[in-house]
């Protein structure tokens, strides 16, 4: 197994990323992290978002459970002023898992106790919320939905790929149903609905999700669906441009974000070596967003950057670069040092990875400098993650700095920076995709196991991991 994160300082990074012909850049100056931004009408007082990245711990009906307020908890004590909430499904049929959250009028009373839990904690730690930010995720998970699979447009790299029957294993087929233009239609009152519930409860914003092959990041791409939400640019993009219109005229006082893929790619099947390999493809491609229909692998922002316009006009104040798809390339999603125990090795150096993420953002923010632009990619630069993010802003290249991965091994780590300038090496997150191999396990009383950092918070998630292990390998000695 390829292990590539072998550096011990910024200069070895350097000499690393001149080999690479990548432009990454690092530096010391931390105290562009403390700048104030405006985000609409909001103001956040750092330049430090945590991720939207689900904990797979909320209860049945969709309300938070404990680990989901631990979690939180932590991420409002730990310092930065933007907290992105996670995936929260607006319907049942809609949702990834089955502790995936769901916001509606039974669980409003827990969602509301979470927003002012993490609201006091970062009061209690950091003396003030007025400049913290917390939105939520408003999402419908399509292809990836756990009840069934509910497909946008068909793709014959995904199809074949997507599980229409989990225990026999069975891959939906090509006359497999679509979801009807009627039923997308309707989709807008739900959005709607969870829009007025997150204002209620004390989101400042929301997100209308738009990445990882989530269904309207599907449609963004459907270039092979019939009806008026596939086709055309104009068809592809009138999903989300209605849900925007419709929250903005009947929810007022909500600001509008959007967490959106710039860049899909295609499947990657782990090969002999354990190195991840693409799947075979054609051209012109069927679908896709943000990539050449003739080269998979040439990012084409053209459409993206089109829609992010398109998107300022209808009222959206911030946007959260993201690319890839978590279920079928992972490396472009989050590059990593180890793959979760189903995946495959990186074909690529993790480096190049960052750097994709960062050129992306990059060319986002060049063409919009006034719209602030949260960057992905950090994670994997472990303890040098805050000298990337203070020469990307220094530069703008991004306005916002966004942390995965990181945030659950030390969801202090901005409260570090402030207080001794570094970050704890013993903490810091080394890719190792033990979150994802806890999210990927099923064989739970609910269905889902929830996800966390066993190895840097043994105390919420060791004896989870522990528990996860024995199964497999009883999995694996039958």
């Amino acid at each position: 197994m390829a292990r590539f994160f072998k550096y011990k300082s910024v200069e070895e990074l350097l000499a690393e990323n001149a080999r690479l012909g990548t432009d990454l850049r690092f530096s010391d100056d931390f105290t562009v992290f403390d700048r104030p931004v405006k985000i609409g009408a909001l103001t956040a007082g750092n330049r430090w978002c945590i991720h939207p990245m689900e904990g797979c711990d909320g209860n049945p009906d969709g309300s938070p459970g404990e680990l989901t307020f631990r979690r939180y908890g932590r991420f409002g004590a730990g310092g930065a002023k933007v907290i992105w909430g996670e995936a929260c499904a607006v319907t049942e049929d809609g949702r990834a898992n089955p502790r995936q959250v769901v916001l509606n009028e039974t669980t409003r009373d827990a969602f509301a106790r979470l927003v002012a839990d993490c609201r006091k904690a970062h009061r209690d730690a950091n003396g003030d919320d007025s400049d913290l930010v917390i939105g939520l995720q408003l999402t419908h998970s399509g292809r990836y939905s756990y009840r069934r699979p509910i497909l946008a447009t068909h793709d014959p790299l995904l199809d074949q790929r997507t599980v229409v029957d989990r225990k026999m294993g069975r891959p939906v087929t090509p006359d497999y149903s679509l979801i009807s233009d009627d039923e997308l239609k309707r989709l807008v009152d739900h959005y709607v609905a969870a829009a007025r519930l997150a204002r209620e409860v004390g989101f400042q914003f929301v997100d209308v999700k738009q990445c990882h092959r989530y269904l309207l990041s599907e449609l963004l791409g459907a270039r092979n669906r019939p009806g008026q939400y596939g086709g055309s640019f104009e068809n592809r993009t009138r999903l989300p441009r209605e849900i925007f219109d419709a929250i903005r005229a009947e929810v007022p006082g909500i600001t509008l974000t959007t967490r959106l893929n710039v860049y899909d790619g295609i499947p990657f099947s782990k090969a002999a070596d354990d190195a991840g390999s693409p799947d075979a493809w054609t051209v012109p491609l069927a679908n896709g967003w943000g990539m050449s229909e003739s080269d998979p692998f040439t990012v084409d922002l053209t459409e993206p950057l089109r829609w992010i316009g398109e998107m300022r006009r209808l009222g959206v104040v911030l946007v959260n670069v993201s690319m890839g798809n978590p279920y079928a390339q992972p490396h472009f999603n989050r590059p990593f040092e180890y793959p979760p125990p189903d995946g495959y090795e990186s074909p690529e150096h993790p480096l190049v990875g960052v750097d994709r993420h960062f050129r992306a953002t990059e060319s986002v923010q060049r063409a919009y400098p006034d719209l602030p632009v949260v960057g992905t990619g950090y994670s994997y630069l472990q303890e040098f993650m805050p000298q990337a993010g203070a020469a990307n802003l220094r530069d703008g290249r991004v306005t916002i700095v966004g942390v995965g991965r990181a945030a659950l091994a030390q969801p202090d780590f901005v409260r570090q920076l402030r207080e001794a300038g570094r970050l704890d090496r013993k903490r810091v997150c080394r890719t190792f995709s033990y979150c994802t191999a806890l999210m990927r396990a099923k064989d739970h009383p609910l269905g889902q196991y929830p996800t966390g950092c066993p190895p840097f918070d043994k105390e919420g998630y060791g004896e989870i991991w522990k528990e996860v292990q024995e199964l497999q390998v009883k999995k694996n000695n039958p």
